[in-house]
């Protein structure tokens, strides 16, 4: 492709396309002018085959990598599985973008830091992962960052909920249709990500890669703001209009899981204002927008009505 066409229009494949954040992902590169995008799902797509990758890579300009393991508790039984998808696969699909010059949008997780701090993490702050999901996602990062030095770029995200998969706030919301109270964790603060808004930061941080206008590294794709669970969960009740009375808090001892969880997870976003673009909105903005969506209302409706006694 001459630099002439790839000013004007640009190929993008998107891999983990049927995931939550790629389902929001390719519909507005659909309707964004002058790209051409195309997904692979799981099933169409083995990223730890780097035979396959290579060949699905070719003939794309803009390569977004939404594709991992991510059951975090099962990684603490299966690190080396997990690993061969979070990190070694990225490195199959580095590989194939620096041999065809694509640039790479890699999706990866707050968990490659340490998690105990008490200010925002910075994009440049010290990795230290507390758990087999972690140092797998590590793996994955270190490898564009070695073999896309100018065209790889690694956006850290967490807390992900969205209208198309299993997620926090729709467990929340299915639950108040349930029990009369929920007891939430109030001891790990984070910042709660809508995919669809992370998805349109996505594209426009590929458009401005492409663009030149982009430096290649690390980017943190979370919303501003942050929270715990707990706030999260009132937030999502209140905003539905049930009552956040609801929710109590409770610790981390109360929920013992197999993979250790950060404490502080919230992440700076100083990338963005350097790269000339706007970070994230604040989580409660997006959270409300997010409610006011299809998925989320009907979910919003069954609670309602049991609360009011119809259900």
């Amino acid at each position: 492709m001459s630099d002439t066409q790839q000013q004007t229009s640009s190929r993008w494949l998107v891999v983990g396309a049927g995931g939550m954040l790629g389902r929001d992902l390719l519909p507005l590169l659909a309707g964004t002018p002058d790209v051409s995008a195309h997904g692979l799902t799981r099933a169409q797509l083995d990223v730890t085959d780097p035979k396959a990758v290579r060949a699905a890579v070719t003939g794309y300009d803009l390569v977004v990598n939404a594709a991992a393991w991510t059951d975090v508790d099962a990684a603490e039984a299966a690190e080396a599985a997990a690993t061969a998808v979070n990190g070694t696969a990225v490195r199959h699909l580095a590989a194939a973008c620096a041999a065809t010059g694509a640039r790479l949008l890699h999706l990866s997780t707050d968990y490659v830091l340490r998690g105990d701090g008490d200010s925002p993490y910075p994009e440049d702050a010290p990795t230290g992962p507390l758990n087999a999901y972690g140092r797998g996602k590590l793996v994955g990062e270190q490898a564009v960052a070695e073999l896309l030095p100018e065209h790889g770029y690694t956006v850290r995200t967490a807390w992900l909920y969205g209208e198309h998969g299993g997620n926090f706030v729709a467990t929340m919301l299915k639950l108040a249709a349930q029990r009369d109270t929920l007891d939430v964790v109030d001891d790990q603060h984070g910042q709660p990500t809508w995919t669809y808004a992370l998805a349109q930061q996505l594209r426009e941080l590929g458009l401005a890669a492409l663009a030149g206008t982009a430096p290649a590294g690390i980017y943190h794709g979370t919303s501003s703001g942050d929270t715990t669970w707990f706030g999260l969960a009132r937030a999502a009740y209140e905003l539905s209009g049930l009552d956040p009375e609801r929710i109590r808090p409770t610790t981390s001892a109360a929920f013992v899981r197999p993979a250790r969880r950060p404490s502080y997870s919230v992440l700076g976003h100083d990338r963005w204002v350097s790269a000339g673009m706007k970070p994230l909105p604040h989580w409660r903005d997006s959270l409300g927008e997010a409610l006011r969506g299809p998925g989320f209302a009907a979910l919003t409706g069954a609670a309602d009505r049991t609360e009011n006694g119809a259900g």
